[in-house]
């Protein structure tokens, strides 16, 4: 496996690949510490990266952009954000552009490396430090007991995704789905575009069809 990290902070790039040798033993890097550094490595001909690893804002990073650029460069490669910020903003704008990841810096090294085993799996990984709001969910179930879904969907979304994917089903809009799971419909928009990216749809209707329904009624 080939990874290519880009950030302008050597201790945390040494600190980072340390923590990937962990996921694969066979892993090879590249590191990268400016934006511009980092596009011309994702640019070359001779490497093609399975991972790539980009900090928000390091010196020459263009705006959100950026991530479209590095997928352009490396379209087989995952693009995933290794951020300091754990802004709403910042997640939803980086997978609306293609990120299949948001990692903040703040995480331990469990939750990196299981995020990274999400994202590897075909999944998108949107952090619960940003996305827990409001209420307890509703999980509809007898006793409070979560609902058994399909093994694929539960490999590629997470609990609160396919919570929210149900309700996409039942017709709800992202108002009714928000009130439901107590959640801001900021937050129900971020999970949509998880959900579209990890199924590999475009709209609320291919999602609702991708899969059979996760519980039943």
């Amino acid at each position: 496996m080939k990874i290519l990290i880009g950030d302008d902070h050597v201790l945390f790039r040494e600190g980072l690949r340390r923590l990937l040798e962990q996921l694969r033993d066979n892993a090879t890097f590249a590191e990268a510490s400016n934006f511009d550094e980092l596009l011309d490595m994702a640019a070359s001909k001779d490497e093609a990266y399975d991972l790539v690893l980009t900090d928000l804002r390091m010196p020459g990073w263009p705006g959100f952009s950026g991530i479209g650029m590095l997928r352009e460069r490396q379209p087989n490669a995952k693009v995933v954000v290794v951020s300091a910020s754990e802004a709403q903003a910042d997640v939803r704008e980086a997978l609306e552009n293609g990120a299949a990841g948001y990692i903040p810096k703040s995480s331990s090294v469990k939750i990196m490396l299981s995020a990274l085993d999400l994202i590897f799996s075909g999944g998108v990984y949107v952090p619960a430090t940003v996305l827990r709001e409001g209420t307890e969910p509703d999980h509809r179930g007898a006793g409070g007991v979560i609902p058994p879904t399909d093994p694929q969907l539960e490999q590629l979304l997470t609990q609160r995704q396919r919570e929210v994917l149900d309700r996409l089903r039942e017709g709800k809009s992202n108002k009714q789905i928000a009130h439901e799971l107590g959640l801001s419909e900021g937050t129900v928009k971020i999970h949509m575009t998880a959900i579209f990216k990890s199924l590999g749809v475009r709209n609320r209707t291919q999602a609702a069809m991708a899969f059979p329904q996760s519980h039943s009624a």
